[in-house]
């Protein structure tokens, strides 16, 4: 069976405020929000696609705590750009805060961001060698059963 991680889930205290930030001013995609009653599902992709993000809002202390903490600190989440310049121009601009100035790194520019929640992010934008890089050359077909 192929497999994938489709979602990650984020604890935030507040659904609208959540979305506020990560549809109103970072521009994702809402893709689902469906009212269960004492609670909602409400998901969020990048304008890109990918792993979308399931906004869960904290229940009780113990989910409280780990608001802006999910990983102890540590950058947890990696938003990748084909652009660096122009997405970080814009974040600023919407009033995302950056921990640090851009930084060229092997694998790509990279500056860390907080969301208002306090997670920390990765803006990475590839490295200018990989843009420059040719593209792969097509691997030949599989034949038989999975891998």
């Amino acid at each position: 069976m192929p497999a994938r991680i489709s979602a990650l889930a984020l604890v935030v205290p507040d659904y609208d405020v959540a979305l506020a930030f990560y549809v109103g001013k970072l521009g994702f995609r809402l893709t689902e929000d469906i009212d269960l009653g004492p609670k909602r599902w409400v998901t969020v992709e990048p304008p890109g696609g990918g792993t979308r993000l399931v906004l869960a809002r904290a229940e009780g202390a113990k989910q409280s705590a780990a608001i802006g903490n999910q990983a102890g600190g540590r950058v947890f989440l990696f938003l990748a750009t084909d652009d660096f310049a122009r997405d970080h121009a814009a974040m600023l601009a919407a009033g995302v805060v950056f921990e640090e100035a851009p930084r060229h790194e092997p694998y790509g520019t990279v500056a860390v961001w907080r969301d208002p929640f306090g997670n920390r992010w990765d803006l990475i934008g590839p490295s200018r060698a990989a843009q420059e890089a040719p593209p792969p050359p097509s691997a030949p077909a599989r034949r038989g059963g999975p891998m």
